[in-house]
């Protein structure tokens, strides 16, 4: 075997596989977007083999968490959090994961355990809804009575997205406690 053999047919495979690469991560997309059509139309039983079809076509931070959401759907929380854990393993930035993963855990009333994960949320650099793990975190706070931290935590959620709706009259009924 010639020196520098393998090194030449690791650096030659990658480019070699990359359009094959790229066409089954589109795929893979295209099938987890028909599971969420579904699941959003509250057929989550009929999403979930879909979600799972995609993974097994190819593992997307995406498809995990959304295959998770599906499960919390069916109160199966055990199943939804390891899905989403598997989410972050795969791109540690996606914050619907960590989001979820409180949202997940609020359900179980785990609300202690619920917000280092949000807080974990708040810091992921790739989010569809930014402000989810704001308010998530200031409805714990207002849970535990803790209505200034909430009120905190609401206003920023507010910051991001100033029409939430839900923001808007938690910080109205929470300053009027004080």
């Amino acid at each position: 075997m010639e020196p520098g053999f393998l090194i030449g047919q690791v650096h030659s495979k990658p480019r070699a596989f990359q359009p094959e690469c790229d066409f089954l991560k589109r795929r893979a997309l295209e099938i987890c977007a028909q599971a969420r059509e579904l699941h959003l139309k509250g057929l989550t039983a009929k999403a979930i083999p879909i979600y799972s079809k995609s993974i097994r076509l190819l593992p997307t931070a995406e498809a995990h968490a959304f295959l998770g959401w599906a499960y919390s759907a069916h109160h199966r929380y055990d199943l939804a959090i390891q899905e989403c854990l598997t989410a972050i393993e795969i791109d540690p930035e996606y914050g619907n994961s960590y989001n979820d993963i409180g949202s997940y855990l609020v359900s179980q009333g785990k609300l202690d355990e619920s917000m280092i994960w949000f807080e974990r949320a708040k810091r992921a650099t790739r989010y569809d809804s930014r402000y989810f793990p704001f308010m998530n975190l200031g409805r714990v706070y207002a849970a535990k009575g803790m209505n200034l931290r909430a009120i905190r935590e609401f206003e920023s959620a507010l910051e991001i997205e100033p029409t939430e709706t839900s923001c808007l009259e938690a910080v109205k009924k929470l300053r009027s406690l004080l």
